[in-house]
């Protein structure tokens, strides 16, 4: 995992030199469709980097982006009505039966299919209109960390060329220097925060919200912790109410326009007593944690991403686990 996680930058760049064919092919199809809605096709770590292009897409394009139960296809067998929609589908290897079956379903009812896949020779390959192959090259860690980074940044270059957005093209093309600065980012204090602990809140909101659930995710998968994902705004309506002395809370901030909202979070969860820890250089009431910005709001939490992964890595074999080896799990799961 820490070889894997040292790759990303690369094979950002990897991705970036080689894909842009694709990304445009993809793009000029979804443009000619001219989508009322964008659907997602995923699950797991693949899920959450399609929720973070949810955000994205809604955010640049205007275009509404819902995540669709696989199940729908697989096990209930009902084709929705996707006329003039978009369905982009996620999968490190493409060979899952249930993401393959929806990814059909929605191509057979009019959808523009679209694979995002380090596969592409593979069944979901074959069942897309268009493949874009992320060039993450092999992932041995059954924690999915470069895959997941280069899946963002695919489906976001797509987005880019779809909304011929040059700021966003800009941002995403110096994306491999950003990254490289992401990695030396130092989150040692909050292993030691999580001491004693085995439950922590990772917050976010937009595009970062995509990004708590994924580092929610790799807490329970390496480290043997409960960490609950929740938008900035919906931890209040309820989940605060177990925040008290000392209980632990990872706040995911990029510099957009729902920083002031997560900063006035966080103060109300320290006023708790929770020991906040912010992604930002001027954390209010938290504690401030080191961060790589980026050319763009878009942008900035896939940086976080990888300072995450660089710091659950290390969490992860200070608590006594494997990380490359999670307990009851292994690295392809093929679910119906």
């Amino acid at each position: 995992m820490k070889r894997e996680i040292a790759e990303i930058p690369a094979a950002t760049a990897r991705l970036l030199e080689t894909g842009n064919d694709a990304f445009k092919a993809a793009a000029a199809a979804l443009a000619a469709a001219d989508p009322r809605l964008i659907v997602t096709i995923a699950r797991g770590s693949s899920d959450h980097a399609a929720s973070y292009l949810k955000y994205a897409c809604e955010l640049t394009t205007g275009i509404p982006v819902a995540s669709i139960g696989p199940s729908i296809a697989s096990i209930y067998g009902m084709d929705l009505k996707l006329e003039r929609a978009g369905a982009i589908s996620i999968s490190q290897s493409g060979k899952s039966p249930d993401i393959i079956a929806m990814l059909e379903s929605a191509k057979r009812s009019g959808a523009v299919a679209v694979a995002i896949t380090n596969t592409p020779v593979s069944p979901l390959a074959d069942a897309a209109d268009h493949v874009i192959d992320i060039c993450a090259g092999e992932e041995k860690s059954v924690a999915a960390t470069k895959t997941f980074v280069t899946s963002a940044v695919a489906g976001l270059a797509v987005l880019a060329h779809l909304h011929k957005d040059a700021a966003l093209l800009e941002a995403v093309a110096a994306l491999p220097q950003a990254l490289e600065a992401a990695l030396s980012c130092d989150w040692s204090d909050l292993i030691a925060a999580l001491e004693g602990t085995n439950s922590l809140y990772v917050v976010g909101r937009g595009p970062g919200a995509a990004i708590a659930s994924e580092a929610a995710l790799k807490f329970k998968e390496t480290s043997g912790l409960h960490a609950e994902a929740y938008s900035a705004a919906e931890v209040l309506h309820g989940p605060a109410a177990i925040v008290q002395k000392g209980f632990p809370v990872l706040a995911l901030c990029a510099n957009d326009t729902a920083r002031a909202s997560i900063l006035e979070t966080c103060g109300k969860l320290a006023d708790q007593g929770g020991r906040v820890f912010v992604t930002d250089a001027e954390p209010g009431s938290g504690i401030a944690l080191p961060v790589a910005r980026t050319r763009h709001p878009l942008t900035d939490p896939i940086a976080l991403v990888v300072s995450f992964y660089g710091f659950i890595e290390a969490l992860a074999r200070h608590r006594g686990f494997n990380p490359d080896t999670p307990p009851h799990l292994r690295k392809e799961t093929s679910t119906l």
